[in-house]
């Protein structure tokens, strides 16, 4: 199974030793709405993620890069496996379990910084103000970690976890996941959905 671990970090992050390279880099694949990027991660990688669900990688559990490729598994890849539907969402408490487990145990901090800032991500992506709280917590100790050069590029991953921050503060809930969730919109969230920035 090791080898499907490296497998999945090197697609994920590439092989560049400098974190502001691989953030450039990686962007188009990791920000990205393509439909030929959503059925190659489907097809490399879409049937480890139910495995990954059932617990059949648990033993990935014990190398800071297992647990990594666990919560890209189940937090990352499902937004491209299954993208606009309900099942993208599907494994995210999977995925924030495997993220509070490691930080409980100090994982996060044997990861160089750009695959932290993807560790933390379940906890952007949960729909609870406290999660949320540590998010930003997190993101902002990260940025005081980075060297000087790399500021920037995790300030902008900081800039997003506030915006997430702020969208539970006050809808309690991502509004633009209720379509696909099935969840009616309130006249509040409908009028902030036609605003840009209100989807990610």
């Amino acid at each position: 199974m090791a080898e499907a671990i490296e497998q999945i970090l090197n697609y994920w992050f590439g092989d560049h030793a400098d974190d502001v390279t691989i953030a450039k880099s990686q962007a188009s694949l990791w920000w990205g709405k393509n439909a030929e990027v959503d059925a190659d991660i489907g097809q490399r990688f879409g049937a480890l993620v139910p495995d990954a669900e059932a617990g059949r990688l648990s033993d990935w559990q014990t190398s800071p890069r297992g647990l990594l490729a666990l919560i890209l598994l189940t937090d990352q890849f499902p937004r491209n496996v299954y993208r606009d539907q309900a099942m993208a969402f599907h494994f995210d408490p999977v995925a924030r379990w495997f993220c509070l487990e490691g930080l409980m145990h100090g994982v996060d901090r044997r990861l160089r910084p750009i695959q932290r800032a993807f560790f933390y991500l379940p906890l952007e992506h949960a729909e609870d103000l406290a999660l949320q709280n540590r998010s930003v917590e997190l993101f902002e100790a990260l940025v005081s970690e980075v060297p000087a050069a790399a500021q920037s590029t995790f300030k902008g991953y900081l800039d997003f976890a506030r915006q997430h921050q702020r969208i539970i503060q006050r809808f309690g809930r991502f509004p633009h996941r209720n379509a696909v969730l099935g969840r009616a919109s309130t006249e509040q969230e409908l009028d902030f959905l036609q605003q840009p920035g209100s989807s990610f």
